[in-house]
């Protein structure tokens, strides 16, 4: 099992983070309200939050396993399954090897394999993470968040962000290889869950090509988009919010309002689409 924080009521939901990350920290500005129609899972990787360091490499199919057996020690029969970065695509392995439990996939910034630039950017935390180099902060800052978000940002307030939010889990290097032995092209049409994929449009770190690839992989997905960079749940809250609860209402209907609209996948969708929408806003703007 992984180590988990459960609250609220309802159908099952469980919200995976990306590397290095917690749950409970990715997933902060969200969790009250989903919380509030659904009993809400918070399940840290292999290595990250309360979860020990790995004593052996990565496997994804282990990985979704274990978040399986922690929803099913949770009392979680069936359940949506939603996860950022690496976690979005945990997610998919476990939507691929346990159709049965679930219910809906949700993939936010998530990737099918690692692409070139994303090889690149993995590679590169990698080697500072083993060499523990100070400037991995800065680089996971960059990584982390849209070009217009971090322009009016002072050099102490870009310090800020990346001391509150770049963590250093005992896991890392083991989900970093994770990371880039991950390919999940041969489960994408093996899944039956009602999908939905959202690309930040403003993401450095894994660009939305890596979104619409899932999309066109999965039977039936449909694709989304949000402002802004890679911590799309940080920067972007309310609009991840707003995508994340109607696709649970289009689940659960009984259990929510109104609906709002999601981009469908055409049926022969052109080579490289990406969805396009304004820029991100910036709080920190005057």
């Amino acid at each position: 099992m992984l180590a988990y924080d459960i609250l609220g009521s309802g159908p099952g939901l469980i919200l995976l983070p990306g590397i290095g990350g917690s749950a409970a920290d990715t997933w902060d500005a969200l969790v009250a309200d989903l919380a509030a129609t659904h009993t809400v899972l918070l399940a840290d990787l292999p290595g990250s939050g309360r979860d020990p360091r790995p004593t052996a490499r990565l496997e994804a199919g282990a990985v979704a396993d274990r978040v399986v057996a922690t929803a099913h020690e949770a009392g979680l029969r069936n359940f949506v399954i939603a996860g950022t970065s690496l976690g979005a695509a945990v997610a998919v392995k476990v939507a691929a090897r346990h159709p049965d439990r679930v219910l809906g996939l949700f993939a936010l910034s998530g990737f099918a394999r690692p692409r070139t630039a994303l090889w690149l950017n993995l590679e590169m935390w990698a080697s500072l993470h083993a060499g523990h180099d100070e400037k991995l902060n800065a680089l996971l800052t960059s990584l982390s968040f849209s070009e217009e978000y971090l322009a009016d940002l002072t050099p102490d307030a870009a310090r800020e962000l990346h001391t509150r939010l770049v963590t250093y889990a005992p896991g890392t290097a083991q989900q970093i290889a994770l990371a880039l032995g991950t390919d999940l092209r041969a489960d994408l049409p093996t899944i039956t869950a009602p999908t939905l994929v959202v690309a930040a449009t403003g993401d450095r770190f894994v660009a939305p090509e890596h979104a619409v690839e899932l999309a066109h992989g999965i039977p039936g997905a449909r694709l989304a988009a949000v402002r802004g960079g890679h911590a799309a749940t940080y920067e972007e809250p309310e609009r991840t919010l707003e995508i994340l609860r109607d696709f649970l209402q289009d689940l659960h209907p009984a259990r929510h309002g109104t609906t709002t609209a999601v981009l469908r996948r055409p049926a022969n969708p052109a080579a490289g689409q990406t969805p396009i929408i304004p820029g991100p806003r910036n709080p920190h703007r005057r």
